[in-house]
């Protein structure tokens, strides 16, 4: 029964890289664009097996009577997601060929190596000899422990069955390199090597060479999909040994012969179902970084300056602009300078007594980091709470706490057994005899680069309320309180979960009433089975709900039947276009007295149980009618937005005849722009 009606998150997950495939399928893409969404969907697969895979490979060595007892089927798991990607990947080729085919029309150029004329090949090989063999690194056999997680290799073959390992060095080179040509023409970096091995292996019989990928497991956090403690504990022990680092995949080309696949395969450890046939080239995230080589704008997307906001960017008494009027800000739509102005403005103050923050992910560089460390040349108190775990920036975090630690700052590295992803700030300011608090609650991380690339929202607010939660939650961090006391906020792992139940069955006994009754949800990922049986039994009551969700949903959309004359059947779609969809908005109709959250909480276990987030109500009248005209806009979505039902089809909502299409990441610029010159 419970297959029936709920989805298994990381089977669903594949349908949700496969809508990234799809958008590089679209030919009204432009093809860089189409070429960066291949390189998103090869970036996601690659941490999908570092920790997805990784996890149900390590869960297959736990002891049978602990599977049963979780229901843990990892094998069966295991061969239909790998089933599933072999697809993909071949649709992948098939994608790619169509790109290349596309921009040859644009007279951009990666031409096979076989149709290389006499002089670009003498171009190439000079050019090795000059700037790459130098720095072309060779292992032997004995030494694959070397081979790095997710970098390029040539498996270099031999007549006589040996083989050696070549590291492409794209850490010090283009994976692109330009030659004389037609129009502009490349060739793979991966290809000049190739083509001049015999160069690097002069007294060898080269009998062919393939490139390889090798991904190793990421360290495991079950913590963040089993609640109970003890139970982690136990199946850790049944795993013994559980290093991260171990090889997980090795990524091949298919071209390559049998035997030397078993070879391969044996001297690296690993089993039948760690290999997975590629094509030619690999990492594909490399196209990130390609640019536009000649200029031609019909080859990316228009370009969109992010807007300033209406009030803030222009406020000559940023706390002042604040305390008048609650102010929302959307990204990437709007500049992200409101927010290090924000910060910058209070490291600078004199008034300003106090800033406290959580940073989930800290970039390397930033407004951000540096206003902080202003602040404490300046004597301010700063007080910080650092997520040591934050998958793939652990050492960025906590390198980045020491610097802030050796400075004066007061650092917390996350929360025993739970870690902080919420992203919030307070600024306490002192205003005569009062201390005035100021505060952003916001939905994405405070990063600039993200923040021109992530759909998210921040709220700027200095309600007495909302600022004191916010302290309190603070003085929970930092250890001065066991639980918080709350009147706006929901923070988990307090009072999220119960107040979104609650909200629920609202809606339900307004129904049951004869009241019009609805929920509007915009999330990344939908899996906690309790809050999907909640919006089941909504929908069973008349209930009509909305969701938008970009990612994984375990949520099967119903359908009315004899048994259910008065169900609603929930609608979810997902919007994959030219920025990725990050925010997280709740709308719950309340008999007509709405109520709306925004933060940084989807509906997982994790972030309702296990992750300190943070949520804040909307007050302010005319940031909820701006937020809400959004989340409207993106319902109804009909040019990007794609369906997720009961079979994953992944179909496009459908344009009504004669209606007027849809496209809400260009609509939501196109109202914000309007906004302004109101």
């Amino acid at each position: 029964m419970e297959k029936e009606i709920y989805k298994h998150r990381d089977v669903n997950w594949l349908f949700f890289n496969e809508r990234v495939l799809l958008e590089a399928a679209e030919k009204t893409t432009p093809p860089f664009e189409r070429l960066k969404f291949l390189a998103i969907f090869s970036s996601n697969l690659d941490e999908y097996f570092k920790v997805r895979v990784s996890q149900l490979r390590q869960l297959k060595k736990v002891d049978k009577p602990l599977r049963k007892k979780l229901m843990l089927r990892p094998n069966k798991k295991l061969k239909y997601i790998l089933k599933v990607i072999d697809g993909q990947q071949q649709r992948f080729g098939s994608i790619l060929r169509d790109i290349l085919e596309d921009l040859r029309g644009h007279d951009i150029h990666f031409p096979d190596l076989d149709h290389l004329t006499d002089a670009q090949k003498k171009y190439i090989s000079e050019y090795f000899a000059e700037h790459i063999q130098n720095d072309c690194e060779i292992l032997g056999m004995d030494e694959n422990p070397k081979l790095m997680d997710g970098r390029l290799y040539l498996l270099v073959y031999f007549f006589d069955e040996n083989f050696n390992f070549v590291k492409i060095p794209t850490d010090r080179h283009p994976r692109f390199v330009e030659i004389p040509g037609e129009g502009t023409t490349y060739v793979f970096l991966d290809s000049v090597l190739k083509m001049n091995l015999e160069k690097l292996f002069p007294e060898k019989q080269i009998a062919g060479s393939y490139a390889i990928k090798l991904s190793r497991d990421a360290e495991l956090y079950l913590e963040d999909d089993y609640g109970d403690t003890a139970l982690v504990e136990r199946i850790y022990e049944s795993l013994g040994q559980r290093k991260s680092g171990q090889p997980t995949r090795l990524l091949y080309d298919s071209k390559m012969p049998e035997n030397l696949r078993k070879s391969l395969r044996n001297h690296l450890n690993l089993g039948k179902v760690d290999l997975f046939p590629g094509g030619t080239f690999h990492n594909f995230s490399d196209f990130f970084g390609f640019g536009n080589p000649t200029g031609n704008p019909k080859l990316n997307y228009g370009q969109k300056e992010p807007l300033p906001h209406p009030v803030l960017s222009n406020s000559t008494d940023f706390f002042a602009s604040i305390a008048e009027k609650d102010s929302i800000v959307h990204f990437p739509y709007q500049s992200f300078d409101s927010v290090e102005k924000f910060m910058l403005t209070a490291a600078r103050d004199e008034h300003v007594e106090h800033i406290k923050m959580t940073l989930y992910r800290i970039a390397k560089t930033s407004v951000l980091t540096d206003a902080l460390l202003t602040a404490l040349e300046n004597g301010k108190k700063v007080t910080l709470f650092i997520e040591a775990k934050a998958r793939f920036d652990e050492r960025n975090n906590i390198e980045w706490g020491k610097i802030f630690q050796k400075q004066g700052a007061q650092v917390f590295f996350s929360v025993p057994n739970i870690k902080v992803h919420s992203k919030i700030a307070l600024v306490e300011r002192r205003e005569g005899r009062v201390l005035r608090r100021y505060a952003y609650i916001g939905t994405g991380n405070f990063n600039a680069k993200t923040a021109k690339l992530y759909c998210d929202h921040g709220l700027f607010t200095a309600h007495p309320q909302i600022t004191e939660d916010l302290h309190q939650v603070f003085s929970t961090l930092d250890r001065k309180l066991i639980v918080p006391k709350l009147k706006q906020l929901l923070v988990s792992p307090y009072t999220t979960r119960h107040t979104f139940l609650q909200c629920i069955e609202n809606e339900i006994k307004h129904r049951l009433k004869g009241k019009s009754a609805s929920i509007s949800i915009k999330m990344n990922s939908l899996e906690d089975k309790t809050m999907i049986d909640a919006l089941y039994r909504a929908s069973d009551a008349g209930v009509k709900i909305r969701l938008l969700v970009r990612g994984f949903c375990c949520l099967v959309p119903n359908t009315k039947d004899e048994a259910h004359p008065n169900r609603e059947p929930i609608q979810v779609t997902s919007i994959v276009d030219r920025y990725l969809e990050h925010g997280r908005i709740y709308v719950f109709e309340n008999g007509g007295d709405e109520k709306m959250y925004i933060g940084s909480a989807d509906w997982m276990g994790r972030n309702l149980d296990r992750r300190i987030e943070v949520l804040t109500p909307i007050l302010d009248k005319a940031v909820f009618a701006e937020l809400n005209h959004i989340l409207q806009l993106q319902f109804s979505d009909n040019v990007k937005a794609r369906i997720q039902d009961a079979s994953d089809s992944n179909e496009r909502v459908r344009q009504e005849q004669g209606g007027k299409a849809i496209r809400s990441q260009y609509a939501i610029y196109d109202y914000l722009q309007l906004k302004l010159k109101k």
